[in-house]
């Protein structure tokens, strides 16, 4: 399941990098004004997407409870949601233009990134439409459809971008504007396809209920806004303080920030994979709560926190004996070179910390704990970690590699914190009453599913080696294997 959810982050990240590559070639200016566009508009795309997980979780936990119309119900729900949100955020990005030049940009950098920004802050609405039909999915276990309609819109983005930045067939030559009408069509194109497969499969057919009850889908509002906001505004702390670290790092010059771009990026790309884990784990822990197996909620969480793991110290791994290499892909410069090697050192000491705390973080969202991970962000990223990077990189001459050294003990403490509270909610739910009941019903389930699953396997098994020998053997491994689960 975590495998295509990784894939489509990867997938959003090489819109990015194709926004960015193909606006390079028409000028400096053009760029630059990309970049401002993305700084401003990532904070309320970053608030809407974490928003949007409640569509997630509700949707897991209806699934695992066998209840199919309510899981579409949720569904209608979600994308109601994300068309509301979608208006709100597009309001606040498209009301901000008059005030974008006292942000201390120059004057033909903002008036460049307007038409940019319009177009961004349209694309709000097909973005949000898309996530729930996508989480949705996700929730039902059939996550490889959205993922290649994402993969599907990248290409279509490029192909777009070709034709309304450069001028090709027959389009005028539009610049950064014509890379914002192809973000917004090739999104908008996406949540159509998606929502198209979804009404026309199917599997999809027996959870969408035929008719719209709108009273039922606004009483589905209270529950997701109390999972969605906190945590959206998690989510928001946590982006918020890594933007207010790099804008310490251009303090100390251009070289500094360069840097700190290359290994921001670095840590980015291995970030997808155990941001994948934690959205999976989400939807797997809500399947267990939601068919009242909480017994099975302390094993999924530990292997997804066990993965995450694996999975980031093999990227501090990399980072450590590679980080030369990786930064030569990006410039030649031997001062950006020298400290973009010693900031990914430094990343590779919080690398497993940091796939702990976001998978930690999303198991406890599939359980419904989002309020007191939301205290405890702020309570990190800005009450331990920035005034860390600040002292350390101010006050006591660290420098740049100051800034990341806070940054990495935050990432520390929240691991040890997240994971603890993980623990602590993971053990409660197994001792309760009403999961002791459980228990039993999973060792039945696992006794039924491993019969039928022996049965359906032998007579394929058999099949191939029709040993008298092989079903003995057979049966051997399988028990084995179903021992280490």
């Amino acid at each position: 399941m975590a495998f295509p959810m990784v894939a489509g982050f990867f997938g959003q990240m090489l819109m990015g990098w194709a926004d960015s590559i193909m606006v390079g070639k028409v000028g400096v200016t053009a760029l630059a004004a990309c970049a401002f566009a993305n700084t401003v508009t990532m904070v309320f795309f970053v608030f809407g997407f974490g928003a949007m997980s409640c569509v997630s979780v509700c949707a897991s936990r209806a699934f695992g409870a066998g209840k199919k119309k309510e899981t579409g119900e949720i569904f209608y729900a979600g994308t109601v949601f994300a068309a509301v949100l979608s208006a709100l955020l597009a309001g606040l990005i498209l009301a901000g233009l008059p005030f974008y030049e006292k942000l201390g940009q120059p004057a033909e950098l903002v008036q460049e990134s307007r038409g940019f920004l319009v177009m961004l802050a349209l694309s709000v609405f097909p973005a949000l439409v898309l996530t729930s039909g996508k989480f949705f999915s996700e929730a039902l276990s059939r996550p490889w459809m959205p993922f290649w309609v994402v993969i599907g819109s990248v290409a279509l983005n490029v192909a777009l971008n070709w034709v309304f930045i450069y001028g090709n067939l027959g389009s005028p030559a539009l610049g950064l504007t014509g890379a914002g009408i192809a973000t917004f069509l090739s999104r908008l194109a996406a949540a159509a396809v998606l929502f198209f497969l979804l009404f026309r499969g199917n599997f999809y057919r027996d959870y969408l209920p035929r008719s719209f009850d709108f009273q039922k889908v606004l009483g589905h509002f209270p529950s997701m806004a109390r999972l969605g906001f906190p945590s959206a505004f998690q989510v928001l702390g946590e982006v918020g303080a890594f933007a207010l670290a790099s804008l310490m790092m251009g303090w100390f010059g251009v070289q500094a920030l360069a840097a700190h771009q290359i290994a921001m990026t670095c840590i980015a790309t291995t970030f997808m994979f155990p941001l994948g884990v934690s959205i999976a784990m989400s939807v797997r822990v809500g399947h267990a709560v939601g068919a009242g197996e909480r017994c099975r909620v302390r094993p999924i969480s530990l292997g997804g926190v066990a993965l995450a793991a694996a999975s980031m110290g093999g990227g501090a791994l990399i980072f450590i004996f590679f980080g030369k290499e990786i930064s030569l892909l990006f410039v030649d410069d031997a001062g950006v070179i020298a400290l973009a090697v010693r900031l990914l050192v430094i990343a590779s000491f919080f690398q497993i910390c940091d796939g702990v705390q976001v998978v930690a973080v999303g198991c406890l969202r599939g359980m419904g704990d989002v309020r007191v991970p939301l205290i405890w962000t702020y309570f990190i990223y800005w009450g331990v970690a920035l005034p860390m990077s600040w002292a350390m990189a101010f006050l006591f001459g660290a420098g740049p590699e100051g800034v990341w050294g806070g940054l990495a003990t935050g990432l520390c403490i929240a691991a040890f914190l997240m994971g603890g509270r993980l623990w602590k909610k993971s053990t409660e739910s197994s001792q309760n009453p009403e999961s002791v009941r459980s228990v039993n019903l999973c060792n039945q389930l696992d006794c039924k599913g491993l019969k039928k699953r022996r049965k359906r396997l032998e007579r394929v098994f058999l099949g191939f080696f029709p040993s008298p020998s092989a079903p003995l053997s057979y049966r051997s491994s399988l028990r084995l294997s179903h021992g280490f689960r």
